[in-house]
C-alpha cells in the first residue's frame, strides 16, 4: 500500500516528523517498506507569470522575457522554450536556486542580462523529458513556492501489510489506526448523503446474498465523461501508483484508495435491462477491460444484465460496458463480497487488480453505502450531471461476535500489569465497542475490523497501543539447578558426530515428496496426500527419507561429486488407527562412489554392504542384528532388516538395480534407515573387575542347516549363560568341499575367563560341551570334524 504523507496528514496531523511516524507504523505492525521524497530537491524555485514577450535581438530562437514573480519589480529572463508566451504562469528558478545538477546564475545571453530561469519539468526533475516549459492553472498564486504548490515537500510511504490488516488498504484505514497510536484528532472526508434529483434506477437482483450481501448503485445521467480530473486527485492518484485514465474512472480508484471500497461505473446506454448478480454458467465468457476473454466457471460469481455477463464481479469490469469519452449516463456500483466469494477467482486467469486484492481480504461493509455516495458527489462537482435514487439490497452480512478479553490473562502474556481504566482507553481509540464486567471486556470489533477473533486477537491490539518499547525486558527468573540425563538414552549429538567421523554429511530434505516415490520406491499406494501442495511434486507426505537422499545424490552427481555419502535425522509420517497420523523420527543413510578418497595407499574400490553394515553396527553401539529380508527400493540379494533385541528397527541394502537405472547411476548405491526413538535406547555401562588371569581361547566350527542364521546360533549360545564365558563370535563361514550342500559350516571363537584363577583345561572343555549342548537341542548342529 503506497501512500502520500500529504494525504494522510488530512486526515489526521499527529505531531510527530516522518521520520517518528514511519518508526511509529512499523513498530504498531504496519511495516514501513519504503519511504521516498517526491522528485529531486531544489530551491529557490517560485510561480511567475509572463507578462511580456519580445524576440532576442540577437537569436532568433530565443525570446526576451518579462515575469512577475510577486516582487515590486519584474524580472527579465533569456528563453528558448516554444511554448513561453504571455499570460501563462509558469515555474521561474531566480538567481541562487540550485537545481538537479547545476545552480542558477546572473548571466548574459547573447548580450542579454538574464535574471533566472523559466524551467521544464526536466529540469525540476520531475520528468525524464519534456517539450516546454511546465504551464501551471491560471489560478496560481505568484510568488508561491513551486514545492508547496505542487506538493513536492511530501514522502511516499509503501507499507508491507500482512493479509489480516485489510483496514489498512485505505487512506481512512491509515488515519484511524494513526489517531488510535497518537491520540491525534481523526477528520475523515465528507460522505453525505447525494439527494436525488431525477427518478430514473436500474432495478438490481442478487441469486446468492451470501456471497454478495450487499449491493447498492445509482444512476448519474447527464455527465461529462471529458472533464478534467483535478489536479490534487491526479496527484494523490500518481502517488499511490495509478494512473489518470478519465475523470470517472478516476474517481471510482480515488474511492477506492480513500475509503477500500472497490467501485465500477457502467456506461448506462451499454447496459441492456436491469442488474443480476449471479454465478457465472460454466463456461461463459466475458472480455474484459485488460482486453483479455476468460471462460469463467459456476464458482464465479458476475454483474449481469439482460444480454449476459458485464462484469467479473470483485474482480475487473467488462469492455462492452466501458466508460468512454463519449459517455453521458453511468450507473454506479459499490458492493460487498464475501471473501471466499473472491479469494482466488482472478488468478485462476492470471489476473490480480485492486479490487480483487482488497475483497479477498475483507472490505468494510459498513462503508459500502457511504463510498457510493463520496463517489456520487464527486462525479457531480467535477463531472456535473444529476444523480438518481439509490438501489440497495442486502442479505446475510458477516457476524461480528464479541471477543472476550480477561485482564488476568493479558497481564499474565504481557509480563506487565494494565490497569482497566488505560485497556478501556486503547479500546475507545482503537474505535471498540466493549463491555466491563468483573476483570472481564466484552468487545465488540468494527465491521472493518475482520481480524478480530479470540482473545489472543486482542491482547495484539493493546501491545501495540501501548506500545511494544513500554513493555520492559526483564530477565527471566529461573532454576538452574543441572537436569539429570539418562545414559540409557543416547543425545541426538551422538549419532551425528559418529556419522560424522565417517565421513557422511548431514543433509536436511523436504518432508513433501512425490507422490510416485512412494508408490514405486517404497510400495505405499496410500501415502498421506496435502490437500494444498506448495507443488505437483511435492503433494505427500514422505514415509521414509530415502527418495530425499536419492534426489541429493543426483544433484551431486550432476555438478561432478563422484563420492557421496549422506545422512538425515527427520520425520516420516505414516496412517495410524482411527483415521489418524502418526509421526516417526528416523536416521537414514547413503553412501556411494569409492570407499575411500583417492589416494596411492588404498586400491580404489566402491562401497559395498558390509562397508555401511560397520557404521550402522556403530550407531547401534554393536547390538544391531541382520536378517535376510526383501524392500521394493533394495537389492533382493543384498538386503537385510536391521533388528536390536528381537525387534526391527530399520532396514540396510544396496540399491535395486531398476531404481539404480532409474536415477541413471553408474554405481550402485548403499542405504539404511533406522528408527531413531529405538536406536536411542542403549545399555547403561556396568561395572566388572578386570581379572588378572590370563583369558582362554577355544574354537568350534559347526555343522547347521542353510537356513539357520549364524544370529539364531550366537543368540542360542549366550542364552545358554555359561559360567566364565566372557565373549563369543562368529570368524568363518565355509561352503564347498566335505560340505553337504544343503548344509554349511560355521566358526566360532569362544572367550573364557575367571576373575579368581587360572581356567583348567577340563573346566574349558566343559564350557565348550555346554555350547554345542545348546546348538544341538536348539538347531541340530553337529561338530565339524
Amino acid at each position: 500500500m503506497q501512500f502520500s504523507e500529504q494525504w494522510l496528514r488530512e486526515y489526521t496531523n499527529p505531531t510527530i516528523d516522518t521520520e517518528a511516524l514511519s518508526h511509529l507504523l512499523t513498530m504498531a505492525g504496519l511495516e514501513v517498506e519504503g519511504l521516498d521524497g517526491i522528485g529531486a530537491e531544489f530551491t529557490q524555485v517560485v510561480i511567475a507569470e509572463i507578462i511580456s514577450a519580445e524576440k532576442h535581438p540577437d537569436a532568433d530562437r530565443l525570446q526576451l522575457l518579462k515575469v512577475n514573480i510577486g516582487a515590486a519589480e519584474p524580472l527579465q529572463i533569456v528563453c528558448g522554450a516554444s511554448n513561453a508566451r504571455v499570460g501563462i504562469k509558469a515555474p521561474c528558478a531566480l538567481v541562487g536556486a540550485v537545481l538537479p545538477g547545476f545552480e542558477i546564475k546572473q548571466a548574459k545571453v547573447r548580450g542579454v542580462e538574464s535574471f533566472g530561469m523559466m524551467c521544464s519539468e526536466k529540469e525540476l526533475g520531475l520528468a525524464a523529458e519534456s517539450a516546454g516549459i511546465l504551464e501551471l492553472p491560471l489560478d496560481a498564486t505568484v510568488g508561491q513556492d513551486i514545492r508547496e504548490f505542487l506538493g513536492l515537500n511530501d514522502k511516499l510511504f509503501t507499507l508491507k501489510l500482512t493479509p489480516n490488516r485489510s483496514d489498512c488498504l485505505s487512506l481512512v484505514g491509515i488515519a484511524r489506526e494513526v489517531a488510535a497510536l497518537t491520540g491525534a484528532e481523526l477528520a475523515l472526508p465528507n460522505a453525505e448523503a447525494v439527494k436525488a434529483t431525477i427518478d430514473d434506477a436500474k432495478s438490481v437482483s442478487v441469486a446468492d446474498k451470501e456471497a454478495c450481501a450487499i449491493y447498492s448503485g445509482r444512476m448519474v445521467k447527464g455527465v461529462n465523461a471529458q472533464a478534467n480530473t483535478p489536479a490534487w486527485m491526479v496527484r494523490r492518484l500518481e502517488r499511490s501508483g495509478l494512473h489518470s485514465i478519465n475523470a470517472i474512472v478516476d474517481i471510482t480508484n480515488y474511492v477506492l484508495l480513500e475509503l477500500g471500497q472497490p467501485m465500477h461505473a457502467f456506461d448506462a446506454a451499454k447496459l441492456t435491462g436491469d442488474i443480476n448478480v449471479r454465478w457465472a454458467n460454466q463456461g461463459e465468457e466475458i472480455a474484459l477491460l485488460n482486453q483479455q476473454t476468460v471462460k469463467l466457471d459456476q464458482d464465479m460469481l458476475v454483474i449481469a444484465d439482460n444480454s449476459g455477463a458485464i462484469a467479473f464481479a470483485g474482480v475487473m469490469g467488462g469492455a462492452s460496458t466501458a466508460v468512454s469519452d463519449s459517455t453521458k449516463d453511468i450507473f454506479l456500483e459499490s458492493a460487498f463480497f464475501t471473501p471466499d466469494t473472491i479469494a482466488g477467482k482472478g488468478r485462476r486467469f492470471g489476473i490480480s487488480t485492486d479490487s480483487s486484492y482488497r475483497f479477498e481480504r475483507g472490505v468494510d461493509y459498513g462503508r459500502t453505502l457511504q463510498a457510493l455516495e463520496r463517489a456520487t458527489a464527486l462525479v457531480l462537482e467535477i463531472c456535473g450531471g444529476q444523480a438518481g435514487p439509490v438501489t440497495e439490497v442486502s442479505g446475510t452480512l458477516p457476524a461480528r461476535v464479541p471477543t472476550k478479553l480477561r485482564m488476568a490473562k493479558l497481564n499474565s502474556i504481557l509480563g506487565i500489569t494494565l490497569e482497566e481504566s488505560l485497556v478501556a482507553k486503547l479500546f475507545d481509540q482503537l474505535g471498540f465497542a466493549y463491555d466491563l464486567k468483573a476483570g472481564v471486556f466484552e468487545v465488540s470489533p468494527p465491521s472493518y475490523r475482520f481480524d478480530i477473533e479470540r482473545e489472543e486477537d486482542l491482547i495484539e491490539e493493546i501491545a501495540r497501543l501501548h506500545g511494544y518499547d513500554n513493555i520492559p525486558a526483564i530477565a527471566p527468573v529461573a532454576d538452574l539447578r543441572m537436569l539429570p540425563d539418562s545414559e540409557g538414552r543416547a543425545a541426538r549429538h551422538v549419532f551425528q558426530d559418529a556419522l560424522v567421523a565417517n565421513d557422511y554429511q548431514e543433509v536436511v530434505t523436504y518432508s513433501f515428496v512425490d507422490e510416485s516415490w512412494e508408490r514405486d520406491l517404497l510400495a505405499n499406494a496410500h501415502p498421506i496426500k496435502l490437500k494444498n501442495p506448495i507443488a505437483s511434486n511435492l503433494s505427500v507426505m514422505r514415509s521414509s527419507i530415502w527418495g530425499g537422499l536419492l534426489d541429493v545424490l543426483v544433484y551431486n552427481l550432476n555438478r561432478q561429486q563422484t563420492r557421496v555419502r549422506l545422512f538425515e535425522i527427520g520425520a516420516t509420517y505414516h496412517h495410524a488407527d482411527n483415521n489418524t497420523y502418526a509421526e516417526t523420527t528416523r536416521i537414514a543413510g547413503l553412501a556411494y562412489g569409492d570407499m575411500l578418497p583417492e589416494q596411492w595407499g588404498e586400491a580404489s574400490r566402491s562401497v559395498d554392504f558390509y562397508d555401511v553394515k560397520a557404521d550402522v553396527d556403530a550407531l547401534t553401539f554393536g547390538r544391531a542384528a541382520y536378517t535376510a529380508a526383501t524392500h521394493p527400493a533394495l537389492h533382493p540379494g543384498q538386503s537385510a532388516q536391521v533388528m536390536v533385541n528381537g525387534k526391527v528397527i530399520g532396514w540396510i541394502g544396496k540399491l535395486h538395480p531398476k531404481w539404480q537405472q532409474h536415477y541413471q547411476l553408474p554405481r550402485g548405491a548403499v542405504l539404511f534407515e533406522l528408527d531413531f526413538a529405538l536406536m536411542q535406547q542403549r545399555e547403561v555401562p556396568r561395572y566388572s573387575e578386570v581379572s588378572k588371569f590370563p583369558p582362554i581361547r577355544r574354537d568350534m566350527a559347526v555343522l547347521v542347516e542353510e537356513a539357520v542364521s549364524a544370529e539364531e546360533l550366537l543368540n542360542a549360545m549366550h542364552s545358554a549363560k555359561l559360567d566364565f564365558v566372557t565373549d563369543i563370535g562368529l570368524f568363518d563361514v565355509y561352503r564347498g568341499k566335505g560340505i553337504p550342500d544343503h548344509q554349511k559350516s560355521l566358526a566360532f571363537f569362544v572367550m573364557m575367563q575367571d576373575g579368581q584363577k587360572s581356567l583348567t583345561d577340563a573346566e574349558a572343555d566343559l564350557v565348550m560341551a555346554g555350547l554345542l549342548d545348546a546348538l544341538k537341542k536348539q538347531f541340530g548342529a553337529e561338530l565339524r570334524q
